[in-house]
């Protein structure tokens, strides 16, 4: 499936409904989400992005994912079957996480502790670090495990799996993937 860019323009500031079961143990946040993804309903949809090949390759889902051309149900059943909930800091679609504003994703920020406290899950995954100092006005944050819990989750920063962001690797993101997984026990260690 492809579209062409007046295609996609024609989804600027739609909504991406959550894909989110009544028990999640893992949730990953994205900044918010992209033209294709708003075209298709299905998170981290554009062709480029490594999300889901990441989270195959660090075991946190167990079959692949298709996820250019829009979600199967099997493929939604599938990742909440695995503990896996998919959220966004700002609802809004855009072509580039750059055109939201720094309000737009502090009113995210405070909608997602409200999401997280009424949830519950063990560990949250936001996946990018400038959209994260952002949200919640930590400028020194870093990737990693953070110290403060987001409500009383394990909360992580992880590495944007974006196209865009050529610091990381399918194979880099895969770790950063795997170390989330462990701790919300949606992976299983090694030998164990």
């Amino acid at each position: 499936m492809g579209f062409t860019r007046e295609e996609l323009e024609a989804f600027r500031d739609a909504r991406v409904p959550d894909l989110i079961g009544t028990d999640p143990r893992l949730l990953f946040v994205g900044i918010n989400p992209g033209l294709w993804t708003a075209a298709t309903q299905t998170h981290f949809a554009h062709p480029g992005n490594r999300f889901y090949p990441a989270l195959l390759r660090a075991g946190v889902i167990e079959r692949e994912v298709d996820r250019t051309s829009g979600f199967t149900d099997e493929d939604r059943a599938h990742l909440i079957a695995r503990g896996i909930g998919i959220t966004n800091i700002s609802e809004r679609a855009t072509a580039r996480a750059s055109e939201l504003s720094t309000e737009e994703l502090r009113v995210g920020g405070e909608r997602l502790a409200a999401k997280v406290r009424r949830l519950r899950p063990a560990v949250v995954a936001i996946a990018g670090v400038t959209a994260y100092r952002a949200a919640f006005r930590r400028r020194d944050a870093v990737l990693g495990r953070q110290e403060e819990p987001l409500e009383d989750a394990e909360l992580w920063v992880v590495p944007n799996p974006s196209g865009l962001n050529t610091h990381e690797t399918t194979d880099s993101l895969a770790g950063w993937y795997r170390r989330v997984g462990l701790a919300a026990g949606v992976v299983e260690a090694a030998g164990a």
